[in-house]
This record gives C-alpha cells, structure tokens and sequence, in this order.
C-alpha cells in the first residue's frame, strides 16, 4: 500500500476547507461548487468538488476499461485493500464521526456508532474476499451425460454504479462499496448532496491503496447529471438505497440487475406476556424509535401493545420519550439532533398536525425549534394519516392498543412497506407465527426493527425494495456463476 497522504488542513470545525472528488482513483480538486452546512448551525461547514454529467461518463468509462484488471486483482491483494482501510478508519475515527455529526446532524454518540460499523464492514468484506467460492455440480444423471463434468465459480458481475442517501453516510457507502472491492467490481459512487464529506474520505483512503486505475469514482452530482449511472448500458449492476424513487430508477435501467433498499414504516409488537421487563421493553423501543433522531429506515414507527399491558406500557413510554434530550449533537448529552433540513421538518411537523386534526393524541413531544423535532409520541393516530401509512423519517412514533396477537401481526402487515419488525412476546409459538406470517425481510424477536448486525441479511419486500445487503448476501449479487463443462477423454 502507498503511505496515507497528509490531509488538508482542518479548521476549528474539524473539517477541511474543501474536499475534492475522485474520478478513476484520483483526487479532483475541479470546483467548490457544492456546500456543505452544519445541520445544528445551518452555517457552511465546509466545500465539496461537484461533478457533472461529463466527470460521471469519465468514471464509468474508466470502470467499464477496469473490468478485467478488477477481476485480475486477486482475492487476497482485494483483503489487503480491505485491512488497510480498516486500519484507516480506525485512526481517523474520531475525524469521520466529528464530520457525520456535522454534515449530518448526528448526536456525536450514534456518529462514533455509525463509525464502528465502517469499520465493521469493511472487516467482515475482507474475510469474505477470500471465500468467494463455487461448487462442483454433478452432471452425470442420465446415460447420455456419462462422462462429463462440471464446475461453476462466481465472477464479478463488472461495472457497478452506487447511490446512497444521507442518513448513514458512512455505513450504507460502507454496504456497498465494501462487498465491490471483495467481488472484484470496479464502481461509482455517488454520495447524498447533503452529507458527501465521509464518503469523499473513504474515497482518499482508497486512493491511498494499489487498486487498479479506474477501480473507483466518488462524486457528488446532481441527480440529474448521475442520469448515466442507471441508463448506461455498460453499468452491470446499480444497488439503490433511498426513497420510492428508486422504482423509476429501476424502470429506466434496462437490463442491468437492479438491487433497492427503499424505506419502511416499522412496526414493534408487544405481546401480553413480552419475554422481557416492561421497563427493558421500553428502553430499547425509545432507542429504536428515536435513535439517530428517527432518520432510520428501520426505526420504530408504529407500536402494537397487547390490551393486557398497554396502560403500563403507555405510561412508562410517555415519561421515557419525554425524558429525551434535544440539541446539539456534539454534546455528549444529546439523544436527539436536527433532522436533515427544513423541509423534512416542515413534513415532519405538517404530518402530526394532520393526524392531531384527524383526533390523534400527542402523548410526548413539544414545539419544533428550527430543525430540532422533540422525540414525539401519539395515539388514536387514524390509519389512513400519511403518519401512519407513510415513513415518517424522523423521531415521532405511534402507540396503538390491540385485542389479540394475530391483530398485531394484522395491523403490522397493514402498509405499503416490509423492511423489518420487532417482536417482544415470551411465547414461541408467536415468535415462531410472527416470523410465518409478518411480511417483511427480517423478523426481531426480543428486540425492535431497528436492530441490525452488518452480516446479516438485509432488505425488505413490498415498497421496501428487492435484493439483499450484508456483505456476503451483496457479494452475491455483484457475481454471477460461471460453469465449465469438461467431458473426459472418449
């Protein structure tokens, strides 16, 4: 590996004065188009090189040429990528979560999380660069195939073309870029315009590896100037992880593979006998409900509680929801940071009034100060509110009492979405139900939706999307089998 270049120059904030992009490996320094704003202060943090349509045609031409050089680069020279940025990482710790909490608004405690699991993934894709392996299928069931052989081994799929949302800037980069170098695919990437700083530095510790020229781009554009990475054909695969805009993306793509990860409304069931403490049960839902102030598409959004525990459960909910503390995310102190801008809060804050108007009850929750959104909590919440059908993506949940367990699983089955769902009940005859019938990618027994492990299979059904993240799961898609016949010698 080269040795790491010295980086820019930080200001008080932390942050350099600007940050290049990378096309075909290499630091572009082309413009200082875009800014970046600390989400707490509004204030500009910091500047971003933005690409156009021409740089994202450059980086897709220089990806396709780097095809076989990518497959070329063995499995062990792709693990050797792999420990170097996790040895990175791990040394600009404290710099990658000092810029996620400002570019994203992130309370400084999910943000040095958020750079755990970086490093996590990036470590687990380095175990699997290896294991890459195929199988040997037998062919001689009849007497006409006596005598042959075959042997099927995964090759990488080619060029892939990535884009990623704000909210996890660090880790759903890390889902897809990390499992592209262990497959062999050279990429391009493009990060949120909100919150590309992170991926901008993982894109200059990849330029400080010996992966082959053009094996990657990072540029920030516009969404209408990364119109080539869904349409052009010399892209194999484009992995998704955003909004329900991503089923247009997947109509204009043509016949590359497509993978999405779309969002969800996650809904927690409480069964009358939970299998844990009420007060445990309650910790880890005000977590999951309200954890990287509600900006997760796995966060808890709707509540089903049994009718047998749920005055219990709604007191001790309503008093831990408004025990929660908003403001700065860089104070060690703060739970709940600014949502992304102003117009998500204004969605955020125009849904509640809806759903109030429609005779929803606010339990927890207070006035809306800029974009600081207090951790919010309602009932009688009406199912056709957009609070209820819709993801809210931002720290509100939704209590709702129910007669039985099978209406749980009922009321949970009641949306457009299926990413995950949690399940506290001590019965494993309904643990067992709920993972039978709840439709969604991933069932949590014991624990909310919002749990995930970076090794596990992710992804959702419905609206949620297709395909599946973790990185073995990812790898799979960005490699297609490949069998060699051999008939022995007649």
């Amino acid at each position: 590996m080269a040795k790491p270049k010295k980086t820019s120059a930080k200001r008080s904030t932390g942050l350099a004065r600007s940050y290049p992009y990378y096309l075909a490996n290499t630091a572009v320094a082309a413009n200082t188009d875009l800014e970046v704003l600390d989400k707490y202060s509004g204030k500009v943090a910091t500047r971003v090189a933005m690409g156009d349509a021409a740089a994202i045609r450059k980086a897709i031409v220089a990806a396709h040429r780097a095809r076989d050089a990518m497959a070329a680069f063995t499995p062990d020279r792709r693990r050797d990528v792999l420990e170097y940025c996790v040895r990175r990482f791990g040394e600009r710790a404290e710099e990658l979560a000092l810029a996620l909490c400002i570019e994203a608004g992130k309370p400084i405690k999910d943000a040095r999380g958020e750079v755990t699991r970086l490093i996590d993934t990036f470590r687990i894709a380095a175990g699997e660069a290896t294991r890459v392996e195929g199988e040997t299928v037998e062919l001689q069931i009849s007497q006409r195939s006596r005598g042959y052989r075959g042997l099927v081994k995964r090759v990488p799929i080619g060029a892939c073309s990535f884009i990623t949302p704000f909210n996890f800037p660090l880790n759903l980069v890390a889902h897809k870029v990390a499992p592209a170098i262990a497959a062999g695919c050279p990429f391009v990437l493009k990060p949120a315009a909100k919150t590309p700083v992170g991926a901008l530095i993982i894109g200059e510790i990849l330029a400080e590896t010996d992966l082959p020229p053009g094996a990657f781009s990072v540029i920030p554009c516009s969404n209408d100037d990364a119109a080539a990475l869904t349409e052009d054909e010399r892209i194999a695969l484009l992995s998704f992880t955003g909004g329900l805009v991503g089923w247009d993306l997947k109509a204009r793509a043509g016949k590359k593979k497509v993978t999405l990860e779309l969002g969800g409304n996650a809904a927690c069931i409480v069964d009358a006998d939970p299998g844990a403490s009420l007060d445990h049960v309650v910790e880890r839902i005000v977590f999951g409900a309200y954890y990287q102030s509600g900006q997760s598409c796995i966060g808890v959004q709707r509540i089903y509680a049994h009718a047998d525990i749920h005055d219990a459960l709604r007191r001790k909910l309503k008093k831990a929801t408004a025990a929660l503390r908003t403001g700065d995310p860089r104070d060690e102190r703060t739970f709940i940071g600014p949502v992304i801008d102003s117009d998500a809060a204004d969605r955020i804050e125009r849904w509640i009034a809806a759903a109030r108007k429609g005779g929803a009850k606010l339990l927890a929750g207070g006035r809306r100060e800029g974009n600081l959104i207090p951790a919010t909590l309602l009932e009688k919440v009406p199912h056709d509110a957009e609070l209820y059908r819709k993801e809210v993506f931002g720290p509100v949940a939704l209590l709702e009492p129910v007669p039985d367990f099978d209406t749980a699983i009922a009321r949970t089955n009641d949306s457009d979405f299926g990413l995950q769902a949690g399940v506290f009940t001590g019965n494993l005859a309904h643990a067992m139900r709920a993972w039978d019938r709840i439709e969604a990618g991933a069932v949590v027994v014991g624990d909310v939706p919002s749990f995930r492990v970076d090794n596990m299979p992710y992804g959702g059904v419905k609206d949620s999307g297709i395909g599946r993240e973790g990185v073995r799961y990812a790898i799979r898609d960005m490699t297609e089998d490949r069998l060699l016949v051999i008939r022995d010698p007649v």
